[in-house]
């Protein structure tokens, strides 16, 4: 078949993007479940070596829910997985249900130590942030201090430096 005229080569596909993986909430429910089935099914497996004779040790350890996992299982990117929440409140509801059960496992899973509780927490943006805020008036007089005191005043400086 001749091309048509100008630039309109889309118009001889017979369909445009692609298939919904997913017809209704319910279904995508039922993947994810499968989804979290087969993390818990297929631990992730460490490698040790014990004893005095160092024999070969199998450790398994949880496997971590994620989103980017749950896609990958599925066969979509985050985005198509991200786009099912605002079109209807059915996949919303889902969608946000999901999520809740990926960070409730990975919040679980560190709070218990299978996890690394440093990773996770910034995964799930848990991190401890405190502040500490000196000031330090123009009119301070440091010609007084002696060197030791000048010392101590940048160890000082330096930590709440750090902190932040």
């Amino acid at each position: 078949m001749a091309a048509p005229e100008g630039n309109e080569f889309w118009k001889l596909r017979s369909k445009h993007g692609r298939d919904i993986l997913f017809a209704t909430p319910g279904l995508l429910w039922e993947a994810a479940c499968e989804y979290f089935e087969w993390c818990d099914e297929n631990k992730l497996i460490e490698v040790d070596f014990r004893g005095k004779d160092a024999d070969r040790v199998n450790i398994p350890h949880m496997r971590p829910y994620t989103i980017h996992g749950l896609c990958l299982y599925l066969d979509c990117g985050t985005a198509y997985f991200r786009n099912f929440k605002p079109p209807t409140e059915d996949f919303k509801s889902v969608v946000t249900r999901i999520e809740e059960v990926i960070y409730n496992q990975k919040f679980e899973g560190a709070a218990s130590g299978f996890f690394n509780a440093n990773i996770i927490a910034r995964d799930l943006g848990l991190a401890e942030k405190s502040e500490v805020k000196a000031n330090i008036e123009k009119e301070s007089n440091f010609d007084n201090l002696s060197t030791d005191e000048l010392m101590a005043l940048a160890e000082t400086m330096k930590k709440l430096q750090s902190a932040d």
